[in-house]
């Protein structure tokens, strides 16, 4: 089975959990365990904080996309803005590392995304944008037969 979801919305922080749940329903359908659509809902809830206040600075009117594809037990995610972009993305993903300190940011975005997905691919360059592509194979449920 593959399946395909294409989304688009204001960089608005209220949209963090719009973007959140529209994610989680549509992955639903894997039957994911509690834990695995927990993970899925917090990587998404990561990817697009980000995009908001590091790839848009807070500017409204912005858009982020995402697009998520369901292809058996496997779910690919790609979130995207148009933002600023990322200068160091290595720098970027050690873990307590923001460029916001001043808004007292924890720094653990790209680490929670790496602990909780398969893969985690992050392409950016600066004054064209950041794409996070995330990878997460879900256990086959078993289901009992009477």
């Amino acid at each position: 089975m593959k399946n395909t979801m294409n989304l688009e919305f204001s960089s608005l922080s209220s949209n963090e959990s719009f973007a959140r749940v529209t994610v989680a329903a549509f992955v639903s359908q894997l039957d994911p365990t509690m834990d695995e659509l927990t993970e899925i809902k917090t990587v998404v809830s990561e990817a697009v904080t980000n995009s908001i206040i590091h790839g848009y600075n807070n500017q409204l009117d912005q858009k982020i996309h995402i697009s998520c594809t369901l292809n058996d037990d496997v779910v690919e995610l790609e979130i995207r803005d148009e933002g600023i972009g990322i200068d160091n993305i290595e720098e970027a993903k050690q873990p307590l590392y923001t460029s916001k300190p001043e808004l007292e940011r924890s720094g653990m975005g790209f680490t929670i995304m790496e602990n909780f997905m398969d893969k985690v691919e992050i392409n950016s360059a600066p004054g064209h944008g950041t794409t996070v592509k995330l990878i997460k194979h879900f256990k086959k449920s078993k289901t009992l037969c009477n």
